[in-house]
């Protein structure tokens, strides 16, 4: 008796930092992987939602999605101890690695979990998952051939809008993986993103080589259509949309907001298009409602753009400012389209929006303060003055 309780004495003097070291550095690096297989997955189902993805497009996805997952989970955190030390330990992690692997599972749940993404309850806060993307970017530093690793940094960046990161880990992959439609297309958004949404240069050159490769990728479809009309080619731009039409579900929103587009682009003729003159813009004043004043700093973004009522949320014009200008007044007009077929003055009713983004990126995001006015007519001349009195939840 006396001596069973020296061992389980001994034991508990040294076994739990040995098992708090594995059991943390194993539970952040499978955290992590779950986390991002979740948004992962979040994507995927929205895609499929949206008439992006078919059913069998997104079970292909899905499937592939578990498998990396399931090949990250078998990833060793920790780096082999040296031959000629620490050998005694082997029977003592023959009882330690069953042991864990059931806390983890316990802990984080089999595959059927990432369907659980309703339970926001469940889900790291944000700094958690800047935490563990950190740490995956990390890894990712020791080991850059990993392709598929690129990828998930990718993704997790761009969740995370953080598009030149996003970019450069996408452009790791595509070194590693070449030529792939899917690689290609989330590299080339990534870099438009990175370049408030614009999609000439590179990132057109990217989509259409996705194209190439293969020709009804939905994604590339639309990508390859507002890089045609980007470019003022608004019969190549339809041409294309009309093709992703053809392959989405009759009643989804993708296909009314395509539908919706392709009516602006064909309903103008060239000579019906305004000039600078004729469209004067939009005035628009722009304040800070007090209160909120020490919530943000001078340095921080502040864009003020035009949307259309319906149809994509692309801005018709837009602006980038700083907290220091304000206030201000400024006007929106043609000269600011982020796409020639999408000018500000092909729309008589349009949203004005005024947003202090505390990231710098062009989409909005919880913590941003805005502020908004509904409704405005293209025929109104007056001013309009937006007061930024509300944090986006």
């Amino acid at each position: 008796m006396l001596v069973g309780l020296l061992i389980l004495a001994a034991l508990l003097i040294v076994l739990p930092p040995i098992w708090r070291s594995r059991e943390i550095a194993a539970a952040d690096q499978d955290q992590r992987n779950i986390v991002i297989a979740r948004q992962r997955l979040v994507e995927l189902q929205e895609q499929l939602q949206t008439g992006t993805l078919t059913q069998a497009q997104y079970e292909e996805q899905r499937a592939e999605l578990e498998v990396a997952l399931s090949d990250d989970l078998d990833i060793p955190t920790q780096a082999k101890a040296s031959g000629t030390k620490g050998r005694w330990m082997v029977f003592v992690l023959v009882l330690l690695v069953p042991l864990t692997a059931l806390t983890l599972y316990a802990g984080l749940g089999s595959y059927a979990s990432l369907n659980q993404t309703s339970d926001n309850s469940a889900m790291p806060g944000p700094e958690d998952i800047n935490r563990m993307v950190a740490g995956l970017a990390a890894r990712m530093k020791s080991n850059p051939n990993d392709a598929q690793g690129w990828l998930m940094l990718g993704r997790s960046y761009k969740y995370l809008q953080q598009y030149p990161e996003a970019a450069d880990a996408f452009a790791q992959a595509y070194r590693l993986l070449g030529d792939q439609a899917e690689v290609l297309l989330s590299y080339a958004d990534a870099l438009a993103m990175s370049n408030d949404g614009r999609l000439s240069g590179k990132p057109a050159e990217l989509v259409f080589k996705a194209l190439a490769l293969e020709p009804n990728n939905m994604t590339g479809l639309w990508l390859g259509g507002m890089a045609k009309a980007e470019a003022g080619d608004a019969a190549g731009a339809v041409q294309l949309w009309r093709k992703l039409e053809a392959l989405l579900p009759p009643d989804s929103e993708a296909r009314q907001e395509i539908q919706t587009l392709m009516a602006n682009v064909e309903n103008r003729r060239p000579e019906e298009q305004p000039t600078e003159a004729a469209s004067p813009g939009i005035d628009v004043e722009v304040s800070l409602a007090p209160e909120l004043r020490t919530k943000i700093s001078p340095e921080q973004t502040v864009f003020i753009y035009a949307q259309a009522l319906s149809g994509p949320k692309m801005p018709l014009a837009i602006v980038r400012k700083q907290v220091s200008d304000l206030p201000l007044t400024v006007n929106l007009n043609d000269s600011m389209a982020m796409m020639p077929e999408m000018k500000l003055s092909r729309f008589d009713q349009v949203k004005l929006i005024a947003r202090i983004s505390k990231s710098g990126n062009a989409t909005q995001q919880p913590g941003d303060l805005i502020g908004v006015i509904d409704s405005v007519a293209q025929a109104d001349h007056t001013r309009n003055i937006i007061v930024i009195d509300s944090e986006v939840k």
